[in-house]
């Protein structure tokens, strides 16, 4: 796949982007009007950017500022359709947000992740993005299912 256009998230975009949802199950694509209203009515504290091939969205990433911190994002969520992963899509989108966010001035950007091995795929995105895994809370979403933290300076 070539390099994806990388956009603001758009209203019009959201039909596409539950079906990236639907397929990654990451989270149930019927929330994603409701998470993306402050961004849509243009909330300044939300960044979700789109991957596009052609016209069809094909993942997305969100990030928000950390509350009581100096210059921390947490990138919430990270979702590619299933037939474009490993083919960088993720990667241009992580790398849209550092940069992105490195024009603001911001300082650092988190991540939370699972330790179960349906989540291999994410974690290696996360390190060939530069991240560093910075901690591990065992049985944290579940038992068995352990919390994993990247981070990077930007």
């Amino acid at each position: 796949m070539p390099t994806p256009d990388i956009r603001p998230t758009r209203a019009d975009d959201i039909p596409g982007l539950q079906q990236v949802l639907d397929a990654t199950g990451l989270f149930p694509g019927e929330m994603l009007p409701g998470l993306l209203a402050g961004a849509l009515r243009g909330v300044p504290s939300e960044v979700w950017l789109t991957a596009l091939s052609g016209t069809t969205p094909v993942g997305f990433c969100f990030a928000a500022p950390e509350p009581m911190t100096d210059g921390t994002w947490n990138m919430r969520a990270l979702a590619v359709r299933p037939a474009e992963q490993g083919t960088g899509v993720g990667r241009a989108l992580v790398t849209a947000l550092e940069d992105l966010l490195r024009a603001r001035q911001e300082r650092l950007v988190i991540v939370d992740t699972s330790g179960q091995a349906g989540f291999a795929a994410a974690r290696g995105v996360y390190t060939a993005c530069g991240y560093d895994e910075v901690a591990r809370i065992r049985d944290f979403w579940a038992a068995g299912d352990d919390k994993i933290t990247f981070r990077k300076l930007l």
